[in-house]
């Protein structure tokens, strides 16, 4: 059977982030998103549901959320979840929490314009590498136009006028 752990969120972060080292050296910070979700109470009325969800970011992710992002700022991440599991010392239960592993941050501008990024600089991503070794463009990407000899002709004369099905 095959498996799929993604999860797609787009919130604001409900304080600034701390970005941190570990002993051997690698970045990581956590983040707290407030996701909001607005629908039709029973009166019609517009109601409001907010969800918090912990992130954690690892390496470049993580120091660009430490230079980058501050409170309120909004951000769409792109990431796993993770199970995490340990013993409470105080009362000797066992808990667990689930949380976010993300693995691509983009920043959004503050209050929605997108011609103003709050200061910060717009993150420009390279082309980046898959779990096969092929690269994906990044979505500002045109490709260079094809010799003249190989493109393809809008000319579709050739083609039967009845349709097979």
């Amino acid at each position: 059977m095959a498996n799929l752990n993604k999860v797609f969120l787009m919130g604001n972060l409900t304080a600034d982030p701390e970005l941190r080292y570990t002993p051997k050296g690698t970045a990581v910070t956590d983040i707290r998103l407030a996701i909001n979700r607005y629908y039709a109470g029973d009166n019609s009325e517009r109601q409001e549901e907010t969800t918090f969800v912990d992130v954690t970011l690892w390496n470049r992710q993580a120091e660009v959320a430490g230079n980058y992002l501050s409170k309120g700022r909004g951000v769409f991440v792109e990431g796993r979840l993770q199970l995490d599991s340990w013993e409470d010392k105080a009362s000797g239960q066992k808990r667990t929490k689930l949380r976010v592993i993300g693995e691509n941050i983009q920043l959004f501008p503050r209050g929605g314009d997108s011609s103003d990024m709050g200061g910060a600089p717009r993150q420009q991503s390279a082309p980046r590498s898959n779990n096969y070794g092929q690269s994906q463009a990044p979505q500002n990407y045109n490709p260079p136009p094809m010799p003249s000899n190989q493109q393809q002709s809008n000319d579709f004369g050739d083609m039967d006028d009845e349709i097979p099905f």
